[in-house]
């Protein structure tokens, strides 16, 4: 059985909006065991063996990323043959995130942290040079004040897209979506 593994963006947590609303739309569903959502180490190597050791444990997931969630799930989704929804993601996430090398504060938890230049190195690491198209769904606001959303755009140029005026990096309108995510998740 098929479920949803989301990935929360940089100083973030499964507390987010985003993440919330797809829990509950799932539970709605009666399908709360199927939704996944770890708190994601700010560690990119260490978040990445956290959502890979839930897909190991539960089988092929649908991956929703947010920000940098867009970014892991890109990187996981071709490593696994996975699909992916990707909101408002971080495309070139090293470059994204270097001006934040230093302490950083989770918006959620409070909890402190210090992101290094070795983190950032791992991002690098990370980046994908080849893409399934066929695979993704990219939602994107233009009012992103955080990320370029042509830049998302471009990098995903022939997947599925829903590109909207105005908005947030928060992705404004993400409720309005949560029943189509889950029927790309074939739930």
């Amino acid at each position: 059985m098929s479920g949803i593994l989301y990935l929360h963006g940089f100083r973030s947590s499964p507390a987010s909006f985003k993440a919330r609303a797809v829990a509950e739309a799932m539970a709605a569903r009666g399908l709360q065991e199927r939704f996944f959502c770890p708190a994601l180490s700010h560690e990119p190597r260490q978040a990445m063996a956290q959502a890979e050791a839930i897909l190991a444990a539960e089988g092929p997931l649908t991956l929703v990323g947010s920000s940098l969630g867009g970014f892991y799930a890109t990187w996981l989704a071709e490593r696994h043959g996975l699909r992916a929804v990707l909101v408002n993601p971080a495309v070139l996430a090293h470059l994204s995130l270097a001006d934040y090398v230093g302490p950083q504060t989770n918006l959620y938890t409070g909890e402190e942290f210090q992101f290094t230049r070795e983190h950032v190195a791992q991002l690098q690491a990370m980046e994908v040079a080849d893409l399934r198209p066929e695979r993704y769904w990219l939602l994107v606001e233009e009012g992103d004040e955080v990320l370029d959303y042509r830049q998302a755009v471009a990098r995903y140029r022939d997947a599925r897209q829903t590109v909207l005026a105005g908005g947030d990096h928060s992705f404004t309108r993400f409720v309005d979506f949560v029943p189509q995510i889950l029927e790309f998740a074939g739930l």
